[in-house]
C-alpha cells in the first residue's frame, strides 16, 4: 500500500492555479439571452444565403456534351471502332453578352482520379527533374515503369491517362468563321508550376529524355508538348500540371484556357459559335462522358447555389427554433415570486 509520506512529494502545490480554483465565470443562457441570439444569428445566416444564391444565380454557365453516344450528336462518328484522328464540331449560339473573363473546363464524369492506386501511380523525384530517376523509375508507377525495356518518362498512371482531346473555338463573323484567342497561361496551380514541378537542367531538354520511352497512350513525348514555348513544355507544361492535380470526385471538370484578350476583354459577344474538337481521349469503357464547359466566376467563384441555400436552410432553422421557444417559454415559464 502507497502511504501518504510516499504519495507527498508528487503533489503538486496546494495553489489555486495547480488545485483548479482560480475564479471563473460562467454563463447564465436565459430566455432573454438565447431568443434574442437565435434571431440574430438566425437573420444573419438569411442576409448572407440571399447574396449567396443571388451571386450564384448571377454566374453565366454553358454546357455541352460531347460523348458522341446520343443520337444527332455531332460526335457520334468518333466513337465507331477503328477510327482515328477524329474532328467534330459542336455548334451553338449565344443571346445575349456572356460577361468575362470567360473561362473554358473540359469536363469527366464516372472517372475515378481519387482511387488510391491510381493516385500513387507516379514518381515525384522524376517528375522534380532527377535524372536518376529516368534511368529506374520508381515501383509505385507500376505497370507504367518501363516499355520495350526503356524506362517511361513521365511514368505511372496518372501521366499515361493525360487528357489529351484539343478544342478551337470559332465565332461566326459576316458569313465567315474568326478564331476566338485562347490563353493558356497559369491555368495551373502556382505551387505546381513554380515548387513541385521541375524539368531537367539539362539543355536542350530532348537530351534529358535520352534512352527513355514516353507513356504507352502519348502521341508525342513530353519534351514536344510545347516546343515554341520553353516555360511551358516538359513536366511545366500548363495542360500536364493541370491533369497532375487529381480530382477528389468522381464527376469533375478541369481548366483548359481562358478568353480574355484581342476583342474578348468583356466576354463573348451574342452570336453565333462553333467548337472544333479534336476526338482522342477513350471514356466509353468505363461508361464515362465527357462535355465542355464555359464559365465566368463572381467573387465567391463558380456557380454554386448549395452553399447559398444551406446558409438559408440554417437561418430559417434557427429562426423557427426562436419561435418555437418562445411559444415555450411564455406557455412554461414559472411565474415570478412575489
Amino acid at each position: 500500500m502507497v502511504t501518504q509520506e510516499q504519495e507527498s512529494p508528487n503533489r503538486p502545490d496546494n495553489t489555486a492555479f495547480t488545485q483548479q480554483r482560480l475564479p471563473a465565470w460562467q454563463p447564465m443562457l436565459s430566455a432573454g439571452i438565447v431568443i434574442p441570439g437565435f434571431v440574430l444569428i438566425g437573420l444573419a445566416f438569411i442576409g448572407i444565403g440571399v447574396a449567396l444564391f443571388v451571386t450564384s444565380q448571377n454566374t453565366q454557365v454553358l454546357e455541352m456534351d460531347y460523348t458522341g453516344v446520343d443520337n444527332g450528336s455531332p460526335c457520334s462518328k468518333c466513337i465507331i471502332p477503328g477510327v482515328r484522328n477524329c474532328v467534330c464540331k459542336l455548334t451553338f449560339s449565344i443571346d445575349s453578352l456572356f460577361k468575362g473573363p470567360v473561362f473554358f473546363y473540359y469536363g469527366l464524369s464516372n472517372y475515378f482520379q481519387n482511387y488510391r492506386r491510381y493516385g500513387v501511380s507516379k514518381d515525384d523525384n522524376q517528375l522534380s527533374g532527377d535524372l536518376d530517376y529516368f534511368e529506374t523509375p520508381s515501383d509505385t508507377c507500376s505497370p507504367y515503369e518501363y516499355e520495350n525495356n526503356k524506362p517511361i518518362v513521365p511514368c505511372g498512371s496518372v501521366a499515361n491517362s493525360m487528357f489529351n482531346d484539343t478544342f478551337k473555338l470559332y465565332r461566326l463573323v459576316s458569313g465567315r468563321e474568326q478564331l476566338v484567342p485562347f490563353d493558356g497561361k497559369g491555368i495551373a496551380w502556382w505551387t505546381d508550376y513554380n515548387i513541385k514541378y521541375r524539368n531537367p537542367s539539362v539543355t536542350p531538354l530532348k537530351n534529358a529524355f535520352n534512352g527513355t520511352t514516353k507513356p504507352t497512350f502519348w502521341s508525342k513525348p513530353a519534351y514536344e508538348l510545347d516546343t515554341s514555348d520553353p516555360s511551358n513544355n516538359g513536366f511545366v507544361n500548363q495542360d500536364f500540371l493541370v491533369w497532375m492535380r487529381r480530382a477528389a470526385l468522381p464527376n469533375f471538370r478541369k481548366l483548359y484556357r481562358r478568353i480574355t484578350g484581342d476583342g474578348y476583354e468583356e466576354g463573348l459577344p451574342a452570336g453565333n459559335y462553333s467548337l472544333q474538337i479534336s476526338y482522342n481521349y477513350p471514356v466509353h469503357d468505363f461508361d464515362g462522358r465527357k462535355k465542355v464547359v464555359f464559365s465566368n466566376v463572381s467573387w465567391m467563384g463558380g456557380k454554386n447555389d448549395f452553399l447559398g441555400i444551406a446558409y438559408l436552410v440554417v437561418g430559417s432553422m434557427c429562426i423557427a427554433m426562436s419561435i418555437v421557444m418562445l411559444i415555450v417559454y411564455a406557455k412554461f415559464r414559472f411565474p415570478e415570486e412575489e
